[in-house]
């Protein structure tokens, strides 16, 4: 089975999540998501997340607790998705970010997720991040 991973990227100071846009193409193009993306062969979790997030957002992080895990159906093959919680060493505000798989990124109330046009396989997981920010962060 494929694997895949999505950063969750959340500020307790702002309250709010982090997702990017996709650039305009393919099926999910233009649509939002958790960064991440597929693990590369022997690449553990975490060795994948660094890399995905150094290539798509010029950005170093520390990956910290899994999420949760889902699984989803990319055309014929089925994948195995699973969230980490991620920091990032500035939030992208002061200091952009450099873009090179994403139009655009913002900070957003986490509950606002499921009113935008968001990745099919991200709002599968969606409920379980959703809780795990509430128990952790919102009690």
């Amino acid at each position: 089975m494929k694997k895949s991973i999505a950063c969750i990227v959340y500020s307790q100071e702002k309250n709010k999540i982090f997702i990017a846009k996709r650039m305009p193409i393919g099926k999910m193009g233009g649509k939002w998501e958790f960064p991440g993306g597929k693990l590369e062969a022997d690449e553990d979790a975490e060795t994948a997340i660094i890399r995905e997030m150094q290539e798509e957002f010029s950005v170093n992080v520390s990956v910290g607790t899994k999420v949760g895990e889902t699984t989803f159906f990319h055309f014929d093959d089925q994948v195995l998705l699973e969230a980490y919680e991620v920091s990032f060493e500035h939030d992208g505000i002061e200091k952009k970010f450099k873009l090179t798989e994403h139009t655009e990124y913002k900070w957003v109330d986490i509950e606002s997720i499921k009113d935008l046009d968001f990745v099919d396989s991200d709002l599968k997981i969606y409920p379980t991040v959703l809780s795990y920010i509430k128990e952790k962060y919102q009690k």
